[in-house]
């Protein structure tokens, strides 16, 4: 190329060679459009130019196609709903095309067709940082009959530390169109009719899914369709509809795609739970579930609200991120409150090495002021920056305001850590629990306090994914309700309890001596607030 460069085109240019003569190693060739079999012009939609572009490779014996992006290749999830996602180093084809048909935005679904027979890699780099090397894609994976001698293993036992998925992708503004009714079980056409009345009616299927004990048949289908495939069906099942054999067609919009891609997920035990688990811990709810026969992606449906953090929950469980764990302090500048800061302010760094685990602080309060974090990184976990940022923040103390900005957090993990003894407070435990956002406190105000509400408290954190987590000491620091659970929890059988449960009397206890009389201990109690 540089020779031919020197020669001919630095001289003359792209516009006066003669092109009829001269076969030059450069080639401009517009793409993203095309005619249909018609003849009419017409486009290839999202990332065409991509399409166009392995085509050309494929027509021309091209050695590599490289795709200049302004992304550093194909990521492990969507940077901006994940901020731990990372680029892929490689990727098979068949990955690739799985991981764009459910939605990743860098690719063209159809883009790696061209390449395959001829094996012909392709490059995703960045043009703003073109010393990245970038994602490349290459090969085949293997089919379910490759594999099917191998081995069954748990993928976590594995001693490479190799990860099954290579990434997590999602599909917006979807919708779920269902059919069920009793006559359906056993029914051998019913399938073949839903599906030609989403074919004439020109609906494209996302999902599909149907129980083999129940009668009934989900789709998923992108949410500007959903009106047409509701009618279609409701036009296509119109005798059974009018006879009740058919109970229902439903259509519900609002709904997200997400799915997990990787080839190692064939022949690995727990990928899937380890899928599910994580959405049931961030408290989202699966409306969907199927696997493709590749066994290469499971895909889910869940509410379009819960996508980022159905995204975020799964990138951590699979390890391809730090578990972030958003943080509400409630009473910051109390006594405790600011010790816990420091605390936590000494071992971020070991929880983050150790035991992979991020500390992000989305939230802090005193009883009349409030600040929340508005850059998605949390504020500063230091004392001195948190109290500075309740002292200039306008926002006044709003428990409402800090449940629906708790309620808003992405973070699959979401904690309040109550450090006030304040009824207020408590009375907002309930509806925290219904949310899947845990409770650490170490007050009595509740686990004390009115029965009614501690019941209804229990009962939110039996019925959601979260937690509520407190504890009691006495003497020298000791766990009280903690040896007290595993006690009971061992089979022992508790009599009676002796002792002064009162930690203002166990200070006076402890304090009074020869040299300071009980009415001073009293009064020290009373000076410190005890």
């Amino acid at each position: 190329m540089a020779t031919w460069w020197n020669k001919e085109g630095k001289d003359k240019g792209f516009h006066d060679i003669d092109y009829s003569k001269n076969c030059p190693p450069i080639l401009v060739v517009t793409g993203f459009v095309a005619t249909n079999s018609e003849g009419v012009p017409t486009t290839l939609k999202r990332s065409g130019s991509d399409y166009s572009a392995t085509i050309f490779g494929k027509l021309l014996s091209a050695g590599r196609v490289t795709m200049w992006k302004n992304t550093d290749g194909v990521y492990t999830a969507d940077p901006r709903r994940v901020p731990e996602a990372f680029p892929i180093a490689s990727l098979k084809y068949d990955e690739a095309m799985e991981l764009a048909y459910f939605g990743a935005q860098v690719l063209h679904p159809s883009a790696m067709t061209p390449c395959i027979d001829d094996n012909i890699p392709v490059y995703v780099r960045n043009i703003f940082n073109p010393s990245f090397k970038g994602t490349i894609i290459q090969g085949r994976s293997a089919n379910l009959k490759d594999v099917a001698d191998d081995e069954v293993t748990l993928w976590r036992s594995s001693t490479t530390g190799e990860i099954p998925i290579k990434g997590i992708t999602s599909i917006d503004k979807a919708a779920l169109v269902n059919l069920e009714g009793a006559s359906l079980i056993g029914g051998t056409n019913v399938a073949e009719r839903f599906m030609a009345a989403m074919s004439d009616a020109d609906i494209t299927v996302l999902m599909i899914t149907q129980a083999s004990s129940e009668s009934s048949i989900c789709i998923a289908v992108p949410e500007n369709q959903a009106d047409r495939a509701l009618m279609a069906l409701e036009s296509a099942f119109e005798l059974e509809l009018a006879r009740s054999t058919v109970n229902s067609v439903s259509m519900h919009k609002g709904m997200a795609v997400v799915a997990i891609v990787g080839e190692g997920m064939a022949m690995n035990l727990g990928v899937t739970a380890t899928f599910m688990s994580a959405l049931a811990n961030a408290n989202v709810n699966i409306r969907l579930i199927a696997q493709g026969s590749s066994e290469r992606q499971v895909a889910v449906v869940v509410d379009g609200q819960d996508t980022s953090r159905a995204l975020r929950a799964v990138h951590m469980a699979f390890t391809l991120s730090t578990t972030t764990t958003g943080v509400y302090l409630v009473g910051s500048s109390g006594r405790l409150g600011q010790e816990l800061i420091t605390q936590l302010e000494a071992q971020k760094d070991f929880l983050e090495k150790e035991l992979n685990i991020a500390i992000q602080i989305n939230g802090a309060t005193t009883s009349s002021k409030m600040a929340l974090s508005s850059s998605g990184k949390g504020l500063e976990v230091s004392n001195s920056v948190i109290q500075n940022e309740l002292e200039e923040s306008p926002m006044e103390m709003d428990l409402n305001l800090l449940t629906e900005a708790m309620e808003a957090d992405v973070n699959p993990h979401r904690v309040v850590i109550d450090c006030t003894s304040s009824e207020e407070v408590g009375d907002y435990y309930e509806q925290w629990l219904a949310k899947g956002i845990n409770i650490i406190c170490p007050s009595k105000a509740v686990a004390s306090g009115d029965r009614a509400r501690y019941d209804r408290v229990c009962q939110a954190e039996r019925k959601n994914a979260a937690q509520w987590q407190y504890e009691s000491s006495v003497g020298a620091a000791l766990p009280i309700l903690t040896t007290l659970r595993d006690l009971l929890q061992t089979g022992d059988k508790v009599e009676r309890i002796v002792g002064s449960a009162s930690g203002t009397m166990a200070y006076c206890l402890r304090t009074h001596s020869l040299e300071v009389p009980f009415s001073e201990a009293i009064k020290n109690v009373i000076d410190l607030g005890e």
